[in-house]
């Protein structure tokens, strides 16, 4: 099986159609200024001109999650006993996920550490997570908020991908990057690629070249522990947030959940829904105490994690994936960058400042 095929761009509504014949397929779609992920209408192209509004994310992890039905019924031997019957709500069925950048599954080999690891198997994450398939579309240049070369990727990582679409002319060379990702190429629609090699591989030159510069963020986890007691620094890196979630909620590798059961008479579910480690109530305690009381606390678990407990935990590994997105759509202008850059600072200042009273 060829690993590396060229799709034309004029066969690409029909290869999308033969794809949903045999998977549930999920696409890149316009909603107002938005371009979300979401059921493929045969009617309505892709909207591929842009990097996705928000991440694929919800396609392994959704937003919301049936985990568990159940239903109570009043013991007849006993009538002061109530007996409960519960149902495991297990996902089904295969799908691909066309149209993603790779940053934005990327996001899932930081999910893959924590719920499908030797301590902890998460059977909802694990199974949608071997039953999904993402083609996704190497960027031909960098947008104003990516970063994604900080965090040790770049714009055709295709280390989240089964198959990864390099813009060549009149099309896309294909390349198989999982087994399951190169038998998507089998499709008499594609054809052998070689001859497209050389015009894909300048292409990933190019749209490397049009990053800025990457900080080096080996620093950065000894840094952000040195100013965890710095309340000073966090309140003026916090100063401007306002706490809606929205950088939470749009990041690719954020993966906080909370359980609720809804009842309903003698029936109800138990669901899995996202949470906002930016809200107060995230952390707030029956009791009233809040460990992080103020967007000040949060906002340093939030950066914290991501550039210094996370790696600290996982060999090394950056838990966010570059993209850009919490920068771009904080109506506040947070940027995650510049809080990593200044903690960076402050520790080395901190350093030079001890160092030359020691001296002294």
């Amino acid at each position: 099986m060829e690993s590396s095929m060229y799709l034309p761009e004029a066969s690409l509504d029909a290869w999308l159609a033969e794809l949903a014949s045999s998977h549930e397929l999920i696409v890149p779609r316009r909603e107002g200024d938005a371009i979300v992920f979401g059921p493929y209408d045969p009617s309505v192209s892709p909207d591929i001109s842009r990097d996705a509004t928000a991440p694929p994310k919800s396609s392994v992890f959704p937003a919301c999650e049936e985990i568990m039905r159940y239903t109570s019924v009043k013991d007849t031997d006993d009538l002061s006993k109530t007996l409960v019957h519960m149902e495991e709500v297990m996902p089904s069925g295969s799908r691909v996920v066309f149209g993603a950048r790779p940053c934005g599954t990327r996001g899932f080999t930081v999910y893959d550490r924590v719920f499908d690891a030797p301590a902890m198997h998460d059977p909802y994450y694990v199974a949608r997570r071997q039953s999904t398939l993402f083609v996704t579309l190497a960027c031909s240049e960098a947008g104003s908020a990516c970063f994604c070369h900080w965090v040790g990727s770049g714009p055709a990582d295709a280390s989240g991908s089964d198959v990864l679409l390099v813009p060549v002319k009149g099309g896309w060379l294909a390349e198989g990057v999982s087994d399951k990702g190169r038998e998507l190429l089998s499709s008499p629609l594609l054809t052998p690629g070689e001859k497209y090699a050389g015009e894909a591989k300048a292409a990933k030159a190019k749209a490397m070249e049009s990053l800025d510069s990457a900080a080096d963020l080996k620093p950065a986890p000894e840094a952000l522990l040195a100013v965890f007691d710095d309340m000073e620094f966090w309140n003026r890196m916090s100063a401007k947030c306002i706490s809606c979630g929205a950088c939470t909620y749009l990041c690719p590798t954020c993966y906080c959940f909370n359980i609720t059961d809804e009842n309903k008479g003698m029936e109800g579910s138990r669901l899995r829904t996202w949470d906002n480690c930016m809200s107060f109530q995230f952390t707030l305690e029956a009791s009233g105490h809040n460990p992080r009381p103020t967007k000040a606390h949060r906002l340093k678990n939030r950066v914290g994690h991501k550039f210094s407990y996370y790696p600290g935990l996982h060999g090394g590994a950056i838990a966010c994936c570059g993209c850009g997105r919490c920068i771009k759509s904080c109506p506040a202008g947070v940027d995650i960058r510049q809080i990593v850059l200044a903690a960076m600072d402050r520790a080395k200042a901190s350093r030079q400042g001890n160092t030359t009273g020691e001296h002294a």
